[in-house]
């Protein structure tokens, strides 16, 4: 069985859906299929949420309703979009400072159409060099940022109207629809997809845009198709949580503070990411392996905040494989402690493992509630943990507390960038009318950027529509 299209989208992230977004703007008559692995945003359902507190933990779902679905992984991380070309990705270094911050006001101005929030979070002019100072004095190098924060329950408001309109402009979208194959003549020039159930697409434009949940299947498709790649730095490390109180000078007029350490002992580069003031830590399947991360609500707050430490290591030849060695260590803590781990740092820096009672002592009540107490240091290399001991005692000289016992770490985060794949400015690899992009594809790392990358991948299949 053979179906016809104009143009391809495999995945439904932000790189795939303002893809389809350029494209029915300026070319409707275009006959696009989306195709996402995962569920619609309304049946994007973690079992575990469903019955909070059964203590049934990780279903290991064959797609994971955090990670996989309409919107991506994005769709439940706290929907931050970063409006610093600083932040988010590589796309600088393919399309130039000056295109990508123009690009990323477009992006932003597409959000405000689908009714995003207008606050946008970060310091004053005047607040950024007296901030900065202090992080230096800390031996903290402070990334300037402004974000406009949706918020966990208000993306998914955002995201579904983006579907609705896309289906209202005839755009196809098949969920639970997993591509094996992408299609390729003898001219190198793509010509179509074939899916799981053996259903071959023809098509003139494919765009692979799959996330980090399934970049492992795009390292594979490229290795047949002998497209080059190159290494990216491998991100593995844990996830802070503290009480608001002690996160605020990071927190309440900066929102997300990006800061960046070089430690003493190793001279590795470690930075936080990802924060979220007021909100939870959560669990997310990443192909049956079980890693942490967080979310901030935009009506729902905790008391705790919660931010990740990663650890960056670039590796060299003969390495070649940075997923398969961030899986390695979250495997390790699956097996120690059937999912998560979670330790108090005074545990940590006594050589002990965290116990119920004695996570029971401690001032911060955790969000996570089936995280295992155990031992990081069973699963976490000695050069990583001390990384991240010394960013947190650095921090704790702008966020006074932050270095306290009863904060809690939880093991492991880890990002799943695969290697970079190589492209044109426009994102097209070495297959012609094959393009390309996102956290998946190893150039982004972040909703904004994600997003421009779709659109300049839209814009490159329009223009050659003549």
């Amino acid at each position: 069985m053979v179906e016809e299209y104009d143009v391809v989208i495999v995945g439904t992230g932000p790189t795939g859906i303002f893809t389809a977004m350029k494209i029915v703007e300026e070319k409707p008559a275009l006959n696009i299929l989306m195709i996402e692995k995962g569920s619609d945003i309304d049946n994007r359902v973690c079992p575990m949420k469903s019955y909070p507190g059964s203590g049934k933990g990780c279903q290991e779902c064959v797609s994971c309703a955090i990670v996989s679905g309409w919107g991506g992984a994005g769709a439940f991380s706290d929907g931050k979009l970063s409006l610093s070309a600083d932040i988010g990705g590589n796309l600088e270094e393919y399309i130039g400072r000056e295109e990508l911050e123009r690009m990323i006001k477009i992006a932003d101005d597409i959000y405000l159409e689908f009714d995003a929030p207008e606050r946008i979070f970060g310091p004053e002019d005047n607040e950024i060099q007296k901030f900065k100072d202090e992080a230096i004095r800390a031996g903290l190098k402070f990334i300037p940022a402004r974000l406009r924060h949706l918020g966990t329950g208000h993306t998914k408001k955002v995201l579904s109207k983006m579907k609705d309109y896309l289906v209202e402009k005839g755009v196809e979208i098949r969920f639970k629809t997993k591509a094996t194959s992408i299609l390729v003549d003898e001219n190198e020039k793509v010509k179509g997809i074939e899916l799981k159930d053996g259903t071959k697409i023809s098509t003139n434009y494919v765009s692979v845009a799959p996330g980090r949940e399934n970049a492992s299947w795009l390292t594979e498709e490229v290795k047949r198709l002998n497209i080059s790649t190159s290494l990216n730095p491998v991100d593995i490390g844990v996830r802070v949580e503290t009480p608001a109180a002690i996160a605020e000078p990071l927190t309440d007029k900066l929102y997300e503070s990006k800061l960046i350490y070089q430690t003493p002992s190793f001279d590795d580069k470690v930075r936080t990411f990802c924060m979220s003031p007021y909100g939870e830590v959560v669990s997310e399947n990443n192909q049956g392996l079980i890693t942490v991360n967080g979310h901030s609500h935009a009506d729902i707050k905790t008391e705790n905040t919660n931010f990740a430490l990663l650890v960056s290591k670039t590796f060299t030849e003969p390495f070649k494989e940075p997923i398969t060695y961030g899986r390695a260590i979250a495997k390790l803590a699956n097996l120690l402690g059937g999912g998560v781990l979670v330790q108090r740092l005074g545990d940590l820096l006594n050589g002990r493992r965290s116990t119920p009672t004695r996570m029971s002592r401690g001032l911060v009540d955790p969000t996570l509630k089936d995280a295992t107490p155990g031992d990081l240091s069973l699963v976490l290399p000695h050069r990583h943990l001390t990384g991240i001991i010394e960013m947190l005692e650095a921090l704790d000289e702008l966020a006074p507390g932050m270095y306290s016992r009863d904060t809690l770490l939880y093991g492991v985060e880890v990002k799943f960038y695969s290697s970079r794949l190589e492209v044109t400015p426009n994102l097209e690899t070495k297959i012609k009318n094959l393009f390309t992009g996102g956290d998946g594809a190893g150039i982004t790392r972040g909703l904004m950027q994600a997003s421009v990358a779709g659109l300049i991948i839209g814009r490159e299949i329009i223009s050659r529509q003549g």
